[in-house]
């Protein structure tokens, strides 16, 4: 039987703790409803007997940490509000998750859980997935961790991390079926209404630019980027109009932003052709000319790789009043 222990950290978000102590809870109920004996032993751990929970709206009862000597999951929820505070507030947890990884446990961060594992050291180096609007805070406080934003779900040496919100059921399946067989996750798949085989959250990325670095001169070339996406821009026209070498600008705008010169433009450009194609009933090419693009193959390719979906799909999943001609 798997030992899983989900935190209870303060600060957390009470449906990352409920929601899966209930699918692993259902699972037991499934396996005995078969004539199966249950898979898991799921207990809430916390660093004191009642932790405040969501800003204290809630008080959830659980194992102190001290009384759990060893488990086989440790599942960390998300985490409500200032990281740095949450991070501060659970320091007690982070000697303990190290210890259990040591003897054996694997551990699962959900959504913004990710703050709170990679603060154990244990990412360094390593992929990890979290919500798509904690990714510049993240890559400023973890900059060894290697942040994978379009991601679902990351399985790394025997560590977990999840995409947002509610993306962590996705993850929750994916341990389900390590743990209990692709049967049983089907079956909760199916029991919780889980797309089972989604992978990427980039759907649902709104992408408004990373300016939360010092470089003035850098911001002033995302700025003019944004202003101006409609236009045909140059590397070497920005470097020239900053009186910067190319060389150096490239470098110094891939260590603000975490994207190239080009990839940034790519963004900001299928951002707007996502914006139009919410609101607008433009069909691909007029869209596509709008946003600076004149090769139907090239923004088609681009969009997809961005968004995870050709353009039709995307104006189709989000814009109900949109006429499609395009087959």
């Amino acid at each position: 039987m798997k030992h899983i222990s989900i935190l209870v950290p303060e600060g957390a978000i009470l449906g990352s703790i409920e929601g899966p102590r209930q699918v692993f809870t259902e699972v037991n109920a499934f396996l005995e409803s078969m004539g199966n004996v249950p898979r898991f032993k799921v207990q809430l751990v916390s660093q004191g007997p009642v932790p405040p929970v969501y800003n204290g709206i809630y008080q959830v009862s659980a194992t102190p940490i001290s009384e759990v000597v060893s488990t086989d999951l440790v599942i960390i929820p998300a985490l409500d509000g200032d990281m740095q505070k949450n991070l501060e507030n659970n320091k007690a947890f982070i000697p303990w998750i190290v210890q259990q990884y040591k003897r054996g446990a694997e551990v699962a961060s959900l959504c913004v859980g990710a703050f709170l594992l990679a603060s154990t050291g244990l990412l360094q180096g390593k992929n990890c997935a979290t919500h798509w609007m904690a990714a510049n805070a993240f890559r400023q406080m973890f900059p060894g961790v290697n942040l994978v934003e379009d991601k679902i779900i990351t399985d790394e040496n025997g560590l977990y991390t999840s995409g947002g919100a509610f993306s962590y059921l996705n993850l929750i399946l994916h341990l389900i079926g390590k743990y209990a067989g692709r049967d049983v996750a089907v079956f909760c798949s199916k029991a919780f209404q889980i797309d089972i085989e989604r992978q990427s959250q980039s759907p649902f990325i709104i992408f408004k630019g990373q300016k939360e670095h010092e470089d003035e001169l850098i911001k002033k070339a995302q700025e003019f980027i944004e202003q101006n996406f409609q236009d045909k821009i140059t590397v070497d026209e920005l470097a020239s109009m900053l009186y910067l070498g190319r060389r150096n600008f490239e470098r110094r705008f891939k260590k603000a932003t975490s994207n190239t010169v080009v990839e940034y433009m790519q963004r900001v450009k299928v951002e707007a052709a996502k914006k139009s194609f919410e609101t607008s009933r433009k069909n691909i090419n007029e869209v596509m000319y709008d946003v600076g693009y004149a090769d139907v193959k090239a923004f088609r390719t681009i969009f997809r790789k961005i968004t995870g979906l050709t353009p039709i799909e995307y104006r189709n999943k989000y814009n109900r009043e949109a006429i499609v001609l395009e087959a």
